[in-house]
């Protein structure tokens, strides 16, 4: 009885090609998954570096990884066993026809079906993450107004900040009585601290009323700026608030003017 023919040299290599094609995509829909699953990780480490009170869980980064790991792991095994029962086939001489693109299919809908699920996530993530950073600052300025120190964000360096702010200084014939760096003599002394500056400055045309109509302002004059960065990496402008000065010291209103000028200093030092 004559045996059948064997395949050519070319089905063989084609059914490779096949194989090796849907072990990379299975490979990438594993490597995928991980970054995935991991990725409600890195949010709470952002969280965690951002002084978040919110804690992020992983779960739903989580699940949308470990699907796409076992979607991988079960593309692998299907190409593996669909390979070997093809060169079983060749090698008695089988003739296949033309298979369905149905597990192709399947699939691209399944990563689309991912794809849509996570942006979804990610969107409602975005959200409460920007109310909450803003309610962090806005939290954080209504802390520091309270006890009689306003603190404006700057878009700046401290250096740049308190450059810019010699500068307005100059301009306006404000003398600059002092300028301390606190973090360069922390250094001095081997110790590290945050970029920290503080300015002292005035002019004696406008604080000498002050002090004839509240002598207890003296503790407060010059008065002072201070520009510092915080945990987080963010640059602040800080400064004495002007109605807490006068409430402190009964100060005149018609005299609050001659101090309210250190909140149009920060603002542009700020800018």
């Amino acid at each position: 009885m004559e045996s059948a023919p064997r395949a050519d040299l070319s089905d063989y290599l084609a059914a490779e090609r096949t194989l090796l094609a849907w072990v990379r995509t299975g490979l990438a829909l594993m490597g995928f998954g991980f970054v995935v699953a991991r990725f409600g990780l890195f949010l709470q480490e952002f969280r965690a570096v951002e002084h978040s009170a919110v804690k992020q869980q992983p779960g739903l980064s989580l699940w949308f990884g470990t699907a796409l790991i076992f979607a991988g792991v079960l593309v692998n095994v299907l190409a593996g066993w669909h390979y070997t029962r093809l060169i079983r086939g060749l090698d008695r001489g089988e003739r296949f026809h033309s298979r369905s693109a149905m597990h192709a299919v399947a699939i691209a809908l399944f990563l689309a079906l991912v794809g849509l699920a996570m942006a979804i996530y990610l969107i409602s993530v975005r959200g409460p993450a920007q109310s909450n950073s803003r309610q962090s600052e806005e939290t954080f300025m209504a802390s520091t107004t309270d006890n009689g120190i306003i603190s404006r964000p700057s878009n700046h360096s401290v250096d740049q900040t308190v450059e810019k702010l010699k500068s307005i200084l100059q301009a306006k014939s404000v003398m600059l009585f002092a300028l301390v760096d606190h973090s360069g003599e922390a250094e001095k002394v081997g110790m590290k601290m945050r970029p920290t500056k503080l300015l002292i400055f005035g002019s004696p045309k406008a604080g000498t009323p002050l002090m004839l109509a509240a002598p207890s302002i003296a503790i407060d004059l010059p008065l002072k700026i201070l520009v510092w960065e915080d945990g987080r990496g963010k640059v602040w402008v800080s400064y004495n608030s002007p109605a807490y000065l006068q409430q402190r010291h009964g100060l005149p209103q018609d005299l609050l003017q001659n101090i309210a000028v250190v909140e149009m200093l920060a603002s542009k030092a700020g800018e």
